[in-house]
């Protein structure tokens, strides 16, 4: 069954009497319970299709379905309930995260809005959340300009798993953080994808792409030019430039 699908999707930027076509008539599925990656150099449109799938950018053409209906009625999209379905994760977590909020009420907000529990309770579900983030009851308390890089990204994370979402759409969760949080985010993702979670994982980082995902979509001057599994992607890619995108992944992401 597919969660998510885009059919002729495009988006146009109008800037100074110009017009950019970040995202050209593309089509995209995520089947349930998959990891689908979305590959491409920084200004290849693939943040903007995210966007566009999670709902913060509408399409200038084209539309995306969930569960087979479409997001959007009028100007309103993922109306009512459909809000929590489907959450993101952005490459800088202070999109996610309130400067003036402590982490712990950051993310029991969102559990008391979607969730209803009282605020004690709330406030143990987040403290619980962020406790399988990796995210300790000290940091928890804390504001995100006291916390590192890696824990902001997992704190940003967990308020996205708050809403107890069915699809999680991670745009460049790993390149604003170190070695060390990388490899915590990606355990983490892991997990997460063994508990069921479907997930469109945005990145250039083709090693990260490679270890998470089950299909790959590679954009290009917002054209999907290649898609398929992540497997038939990796081991014989029929695109050029696929092929010097994977040449270009460091050694120890190739074994």
């Amino acid at each position: 069954m597919n969660l998510l699908e885009a059919f002729g999707v495009s988006v146009t930027f109008k800037s100074f009497g110009y017009e950019v076509q970040a995202v050209k008539n593309v089509d995209f599925v995520l089947p349930q319970g998959q990891v689908v990656g979305i590959v491409g150099e920084s200004g290849s449109g693939k943040s903007t299709f995210a966007r566009v799938l999670s709902g913060i950018q509408e399409p200038t053409a084209g539309h995306v379905t969930y569960l087979g209906k479409p997001i959007q009625e009028g100007k309103e999209i993922y109306k009512g309930e459909l809000r929590k379905a489907v959450q993101m994760v952005f490459q800088d977590p202070y999109s996610s995260l309130n400067p003036r909020m402590r982490i712990i009420n950051a993310v029991s907000e969102a559990v008391r809005i979607h969730q209803n529990p009282d605020k004690a309770e709330s406030q143990q579900i987040a403290l619980d959340l962020l406790k399988r983030m990796g995210i300790s009851q000290i940091d928890a308390f804390k504001y995100p300009s006291s916390l590192s890089g890696g824990q902001r990204q997992r704190a940003s994370v967990a308020r996205a798993l708050s809403v107890q979402p069915k699809i999680l759409i991670a745009d460049e969760p790993t390149s604003a953080i170190d070695q060390s949080a990388q490899s915590q985010l990606l355990e983490l993702f892991s997990e997460l994808i063994n508990d069921g979670l479907s997930i469109v994982l945005v990145s250039h980082d083709l090693g990260v792409i490679r270890y998470l995902t089950d299909n790959v979509y590679v954009m290009q001057n917002g054209e999907f030019v290649e898609s398929g599994s992540s497997a038939q992607i990796f081991s014989s890619p029929s695109n050029e430039y696929t092929q010097k995108l994977i040449a270009s992944i460091p050694s120890a992401h190739k074994k």
